[in-house]
């Protein structure tokens, strides 16, 4: 999946190659986590443009890969994002959701009606039916993407959200157990940084001379 990068990242700085934990379940925690931090003040959005935009909703069949995505689409769904960060960064937190948030994703819930309305036709008589207007594509999207941040957070699973432990990464994933990192990369450094700590805290050993006695 394309994205947009700064700076020039080396493999080190690579995005982990897989989504978090729990963002194939709730493809709104995948959008989330769809800009991310690297070490060395790298950062890889996969909605930076609107071709990557396009490309990152097809693959969630949000939309279809010849959409033609205009920068004022990807501008909206980012801002869904930031939203939709806001929301889950509360529950994490345990603050309360930030209005503009609330009413933002509130707002994306209703861009398409999910009630299956009743309609007529020759062909098929009396019949019901979600409207689905091809010239609605992003409202849709963005209407299924705040239905899917409702549900994660309302549902069960939302006492299991949680941040990446490990800096400066900013993802966020659903816990298993105890791990806090969205990535096998992500624990290495963790566990990395652990290490380092812990012999930065020793206290230095004096140094011996050649009779094994401590130097003056």
């Amino acid at each position: 999946m394309a994205g947009t990068a700064t700076g020039a990242a080396g493999p080190a700085d690579e995005p982990p190659a897989s989504p978090a934990p729990g963002a194939e379940e709730y493809p709104s925690l995948d959008l989330a986590d769809s800009a991310i931090a690297l070490p060395g003040g790298h950062f890889i959005d996969f909605l930076g443009t609107p071709a990557a935009a396009n490309d990152w909703l097809a693959a969630h069949a949000l939309a279809p890969a010849d959409a033609g995505l205009r920068e004022t689409c990807a501008a909206q769904l980012r801002s869904l994002r930031e939203h939709v960060r806001s929301l889950i960064a509360a529950r994490v937190e345990g603050q309360a959701p930030p209005a503009g948030a609330l009413n933002a994703v509130n707002d994306a819930l209703t861009r398409a009606p999910a009630a299956e309305l009743l309609h007529w036709s020759a062909e098929r008589g009396l019949h019901r039916a979600a409207a689905h207007p091809t010239t609605q594509i992003l409202d849709h999207a963005l209407a299924a993407l705040a239905t899917d941040a409702a549900r994660l957070l309302t549902g069960p699973d939302a006492d299991r959200l949680t941040a990446c432990g490990s800096p400066p990464c900013n993802r966020y994933l659903l816990r298993r157990g105890r791990r806090h990192w969205c990535s096998t990369r992500c624990g290495d450094r963790a566990r990395a940084a652990r290490a380092y700590a812990r012999r930065a805290a020793r206290p230095a050993e004096p140094e011996t001379g050649a009779d094994g006695t401590p130097d003056a």
